[in-house]
């Protein structure tokens, strides 16, 4: 399945710097950043699908359970200061997939705090 394929690097500096966690295999869901003491730190990150770099989705949520504001993020990437999209040091819960969620399919996470059924759930 496409969610083997992708790799997410999220850092708690801009630019790539200071604390680092790696996702390297497959898609996740993470509930609450806390449970890798990395609530409310993330700065920039590198989004990549190895084998199709336009389908990977990572959608992050400025509270814990996929609920509050988020920004999405369609494609391999790299993002080195999420402050220019007003978003710096406040994710609290993401979703990560092998594929390109709709708006509709982003929605339906947030409104049933529930991911898609194909990826790793991680809560705290």
């Amino acid at each position: 399945m496409a969610n083997s394929d992708v790799r997410l690097a999220l850092w708690s500096g801009t630019n790539f710097s200071v604390r680092r966690i790696l996702f390297r295999r497959g898609g996740v869901a993470v509930r609450d950043l806390g449970a890798f003491r990395f609530n409310n730190e993330l700065s920039s990150f590198r989004l990549r699908n190895v084998v199709q770099s336009s389908e990977v989705t990572l959608v992050i949520f400025s509270r814990i359970n996929f609920q509050g504001s988020f920004r999405v993020y369609r494609g391999s990437q790299s993002v080195a200061n999420l402050g220019n999209a007003n978003f710096n040091n406040v994710t609290s819960s993401f979703v990560l997939v092998g594929r390109n969620l709709t708006n509709a399919q982003i929605t339906q996470i947030q409104s049933t705090g529930r991911p898609p059924q194909d990826v790793l759930i991680i809560r705290q």
